[in-house]
């Protein structure tokens, strides 16, 4: 269980409003430690892991004419896919996770190993969109997009206080 883990519990309890998720590069990995802090059935109502992007269009609503032009890895889907799972999952708030991994680039944007979109959705100051540029392996990437992930969703519950 992680310390952002737990404090996304806490606070989503202590203000009385639910939390999902929607994956695509974490794969899950988001949802996993979230459900591992005792007393998150209380919040979190679930993840929609959407790695394909027809899944990403059919799941959560994102525009299939940008998947195709554009590629997965941009804020604007990182943006839709929170907004996507706000609405599907019906939760007070939302965090998103797109990018590449790796070892390849990203075969439609270009986009490099260690590119990272999260989008949190509900928050008291809209849907926002973080961009980073993690190092590391393939492993390392997803992970440490988890930890961002993790923070991004308590400071979108912390704009709701």
């Amino acid at each position: 269980m992680s310390e952002e883990a737990a404090a996304v519990i806490a606070t989503a309890s202590k203000l009385g409003l639910t939390v999902g998720c929607a994956e695509s590069l974490t794969g899950g990995l988001v949802a996993a430690e979230i459900v591992s802090v005792p007393g998150a059935s209380a919040v979190f109502r679930g993840s929609i892991v959407a790695y394909d992007s027809m899944l990403k269009n059919d799941l959560l609503g994102v525009d299939a004419s940008t998947l195709a032009s554009t590629g997965a890895v941009t804020a604007e889907v990182a943006s839709a896919m929170a907004e996507g799972a706000l609405a599907r999952l019906g939760v007070d708030v939302a965090v998103a996770t797109t990018g590449v991994a790796g070892p390849d680039p990203d075969p439609v944007s270009g986009e490099a190993p260690g590119a990272v979109f999260i989008a949190v959705a509900g928050g008291g100051l809209g849907t926002l969109v973080r961009e980073m540029s993690l190092e590391g392996d393939r492993d390392e990437i997803r992970q440490r997009a988890t930890r961002a992930a993790l923070q991004a969703l308590l400071d979108g519950l912390s704009t709701r206080e």
